[in-house]
C-alpha cells in the first residue's frame, strides 16, 4: 500500500510503502547513527560496490540530505527499510533514475544482523512495483558483484533476468571485480 500522491501543484514527497512485514519510508537525519553503524559494517562494504569503509562521521547525514531533492527532481528515490513491528531500521533501498531512457537502477543493502530473513526480496518487490506503477519506468536494472550470490538470488526472486556480465568492471581493494547485470521490463509496456 502506498500513501496517496500530492494534489496538482503541491510539492511531491517520497512514498511510504507498506509490505507484509516492512515499512519503506523516507530517511530522516535521526536515522544517521544507525545508517553509519549498519552500512559501516565490513560485511556491507565487502558485498557492495559503492558503500565506503570506514563509514565516517557525517557521511550518513550528507547522504540522507540529498534524498528529498533527488526525489523532487526525478533523479530517484531512496527509502529506509524498517521493521513494521518496532520501526527498527534494517537497511536501505532505492531507484536511481535515468529519465532519458525511462529506466532506473535498483540498489539496496541490508544490515548484517538482518541477513537471511527475506527482507531485501520483500522490499525490492514493492519498490519495483512502485517504480513501474507510480513512476512509470519502462525498465528497472540491478547489478551485483559476482562474489555476492545472495544479491543475485534477490534479483531472481523479484522476477529479474540476468542480462549480462561486465568483466573486471569494478576496481576495489587492489583487484578487479566482475559485475552481473539483471533487468526487468514493466509488464504494462508489453500491453
Amino acid at each position: 500500500m502506498i500513501a496517496p500522491p500530492g494534489k496538482e501543484g503541491e510539492m511531491k514527497h517520497p512514498p511510504i510503502i507498506n509490505t507484509e512485514r516492512l515499512i519503506l519510508r523516507p530517511f530522516s537525519v535521526s536515522d544517521a547513527e544507525v545508517v553509519q553503524r549498519l552500512a559501516g559494517a565490513k560485511e556491507i562494504y565487502e558485498t557492495t560496490a559503492s558503500v565506503p569503509h570506514p563509514y565516517e562521521d557525517g557521511m550518513a547525514e550528507k547522504w540522507i540530505s540529498t534524498h528529498a531533492s533527488n526525489f523532487y527532481h526525478d533523479l530517484g528515490v531512496n527509502l529506509a527499510i524498517t521493521d513494521k513491528k518496532d520501526g527498527k531500521l534494517i537497511g536501505a533501498i532505492g531507484l536511481g533514475a535515468n529519465k532519458q531512457h525511462h529506466r532506473a537502477e535498483l540498489g539496496y543493502w541490508i544490515g548484517h544482523p538482518f541477513w537471511g530473513n527475506g527482507y531485501c526480496t520483500e522490499a525490492a518487490k514493492e519498490l519495483i512495483r512502485y517504480g513501474f506503477d507510480e513512476l512509470k519506468y519502462h525498465k528497472i536494472t540491478a547489478r551485483h558483484m559476482e562474489t555476492n550470490p545472495a544479491s543475485a538470488r534477490v534479483m531472481e526472486k523479484v522476477g529479474m533476468k540476468r542480462e549480462g556480465m561486465f568483466r573486471d568492471d569494478i576496481f576495489k581493494d587492489g583487484k578487479y571485480h566482475t559485475v552481473m547485470v539483471y533487468g526487468i521490463i514493466n509488464p504494462a509496456s508489453a500491453e
